[in-house]
């Protein structure tokens, strides 16, 4: 997955007032006090006013004449948005975000392994593989996570649908912070469950793709619950 994150002193003020939101220090309906967070953040108005342009693109803030600018409820975020997914997991701690992510995974991903089934080449599955592999060798629980995010963006190349290839970017975000929460405190080997779900689609086999994938998310949701 290549994040992509909003630099210098731009991107601070971005992440400053994100983060404020998500703890709730600035909470929805709330009026934000310009000139108070310019000092606050020790940063020009112009540069304060850049960073709300991208948070209202967000659907995080919006602004109105006599009300001015304010903290728009959650249900009209850009909940599909990147940065917002990537705000939002880091700032959940009780997990209920994961829990919605994986509800996700459960309706997306068992398809999308029944497809691959169906359509990889054998260049997708060597890349699979290769990224198995990668992920087996691991020595370290960064390492695990990019060959764990890696095999998951294969996998949805492998079904050759543009749609689901999109939706992966928004599933890796969410699944990058829940793989450093799980692999970082649980004693958890994740090659097994992802070599049946590679078997499985070497054989050609949609059907077992499909319940392999499907035991690989509900042990995701199980590690989670685990932590708890």
């Amino acid at each position: 997955m290549n994040e992509k994150r909003l630099r210098g002193v731009h991107g601070q003020t971005v992440e400053a007032l994100a983060g404020r939101i998500l703890a709730g220090e600035i909470g929805e309906g709330d009026t934000l006090d310009l000139p108070a967070l310019r000092e606050e953040l020790d940063v020009s108005l112009t540069a304060l006013r850049e960073a709300l342009k991208v948070l209202s693109a967000k659907g995080m803030i919006d602004a109105r004449q006599k009300r001015g600018t304010f903290v728009q409820p959650r249900t009209s975020w850009n909940l599909l948005d990147t940065d917002v997914m990537r705000w939002q997991t880091q700032a959940n701690a009780d997990h209920s975000l994961f829990e919605e992510l994986t509800e996700m995974r459960v309706i997306v991903e068992p398809a999308a392994a029944r497809l691959a089934a169906e359509r990889a080449t054998d260049a997708d599955i060597e890349a699979l593989s290769a990224a198995l592999d990668r992920m087996a060798s691991a020595r370290d629980l960064a390492a695990t996570v990019r060959a764990d995010l890696e095999f998951h963006r294969l996998l949805m190349a492998a079904t050759h649908n543009a749609f689901l290839t999109q939706v992966e970017q928004i599933i890796a975000i969410g699944l990058a912070e829940r793989d450093k929460l799980v692999h970082g405190s649980v004693d958890d080997d994740p090659v097994p469950s992802h070599r049946a779900v590679l078997d499985a689609i070497a054989a050609r086999d949609a059907e077992a793709a499909y319940g392999a994938m499907r035991a690989l998310v509900d042990k995701s949701g199980a590690d989670l619950d685990r932590l708890r």
